[in-house]
């Protein structure tokens, strides 16, 4: 791939809008939005305010609500469409896209009802491109402002990854390669989760000692399921998996967290979403990471805290007692 690929990312939310802004210092790139007049913003203000308020981007990037125009256009393709709505918005794109253009999903989650990782959505409705995942602890008002950060990009093709990595590079933003495309989604579905459960902590007025606890231990949590799902371990302890669970659980900017913020102050999870305008992708994978624990034979005593505060009417601190009630074994194990 050349300086000259060009690249198409679907979806305006922040983190689309985010990688797009970035992907135009190296290549001609365009954002694909549901809505003309956010489109329309980019193109004429070089902002996104609905997503990302008072914050410039690239002034190359351009941005169009025609569907076909940008999947037909695109040398990579990059799907930035939360989980619920990704297969939809892919088969919508999927006549358009030329044969063998890689796809990366943004996406930090897991399909319901399937219990899919993104690249396997990807896979069955458009098979024959290679697939992949962009994934780290990649907070995006932070990254449109210039900080310091870095993303692993999980591709199986090894030449594909290396000229992914280029697209995506900046100065301030290191892209490092993966071979380990489960491992990366798995972390990045699951971290939602947990960021939830380290939200209702902070509410609850607990100290940092907690916090670590909660943490330390769904990176445990998050460890077996992942590599029983066929996540390669060292994974969970890079980007993808540690450096993404702590910026989500510990930053003020992190849906998740905040959404776990205000469970802790006896809001219903459905007041909690109605007046968000983006997606905290943990609200609906808790579910999914239920279920799929229960299929491996995992234990996830945090992830189930969470799951009955959202979905059975459990308080957070109904779920707080319920974990100091587990019985501790060896660190490595189960509880």
């Amino acid at each position: 791939m050349s300086k000259q690929t060009h690249v198409s990312v679907i979806g305006g939310g922040s983190w689309g809008t985010t990688v797009a802004s970035l992907a135009a210092r190296n290549s001609p790139t365009i954002l694909w939005t549901r809505r003309p007049e956010v489109a329309e913003e980019i193109e004429r203000e070089h902002s996104n305010s609905d997503y990302l308020p008072g914050e410039q981007l690239d002034s190359e990037l351009r941005a169009t609500a025609d569907l076909e125009r940008a999947a037909g256009g695109a040398d990579v393709l990059v799907m930035a469409v939360p989980s619920h709505g990704f297969r939809e918005v892919l088969e919508q794109a999927a006549p358009y896209v030329r044969p063998w253009v890689p796809i990366v999903s943004l996406t930090k989650g897991l399909e319901q009802g399937t219990h899919k990782r993104m690249t396997e959505v990807i896979e069955e409705v458009i098979p024959g491109h290679p697939a992949g995942a962009l994934a780290g602890p990649n907070l995006a008002k932070e990254i449109v402002q210039g900080y310091a950060a870095a993303a692993v990009i999980a591709m199986g093709e090894e030449r594909v990854c290396k000229s992914l990595q280029r697209i995506f590079s900046q100065t301030v933003f290191r892209v490092y390669a993966s071979s380990d495309v489960c491992g990366v989604e798995v972390a990045g579905a699951l971290k939602n989760v947990f960021a939830i459960s380290a939200g209702m902590a902070a509410g609850l007025g607990t100290g940092d000692n907690t916090r670590a606890l909660v943490i330390a231990r769904a990176l445990a949590e998050m460890t077996r399921l992942g590599v029983a799902m066929g996540g390669e371990r060292h994974t969970f302890a890079g980007l993808a998996g540690m450096g993404d669970l702590l910026a989500t659980c510990i930053s003020p900017l992190s849906r998740n967290r905040y959404v776990g913020e205000e469970l802790a102050k006896g809001r219903t999870i459905d007041e909690i979403t109605a007046e968000m305008n983006m997606v905290a992708e943990g609200v609906r994978t808790s579910r999914v990471v239920m279920e799929l624990a229960e299929r491996h034979g995992i234990e996830m005593p945090i992830a189930h805290e969470v799951y009955c505060v959202l979905n059975e009417g459990r308080t957070a601190n109904e779920a707080f007692r319920g974990l100091l009630r587990t019985t501790p074994t060896t660190e490595l194990a189960a509880n």
